[in-house]
């Protein structure tokens, strides 16, 4: 891939991007929250300081799943069958969707506290 052209690696970042979502379930989950929050957050009229502040948790946890995905995907292609440490990097990329999706869900939180308009 090095020495490519910006829009064959543009390619290949779509096709990756496109194949995440339609293979797993948590990342079209992910993104159809991220579709009610941008509709709660032009409803009730946030400040651009929240737009920003909410947006860029969302993307920190759409990073933090195609991650867990691209190494879930290597994983399992290079090991198929079950090992502890493979099973351990899993997880712990796993716990990095949960620990982004808890620091967005705590900033949405602040946000409907204090944050409204």
């Amino acid at each position: 891939m090095k020495g490519q052209g910006l829009l064959l690696r543009l390619g290949h970042a779509w096709r990756g991007l496109a194949g995440a979502v339609r293979q797993e379930r948590s990342l079209r989950t992910h993104l159809g929250v991220l579709a009610g929050v941008i509709g709660v957050l032009a409803y009730r009229g946030a400040t651009p300081l929240w737009w920003a502040l909410i947006l860029v948790a969302a993307g920190m946890v759409l990073v933090a799943e195609l991650l867990n995905t691209a190494l879930e995907a290597l994983a399992d292609r290079l090991h198929p069958e079950r090992h502890p440490e493979i099973g351990f990097a899993k997880d712990v990329a796993a716990g990095a969707v949960l620990v982004a999706s808890l620091v967005a869900a705590l900033i949405g939180i602040a946000w409907l506290g204090w944050g409204q308009g």
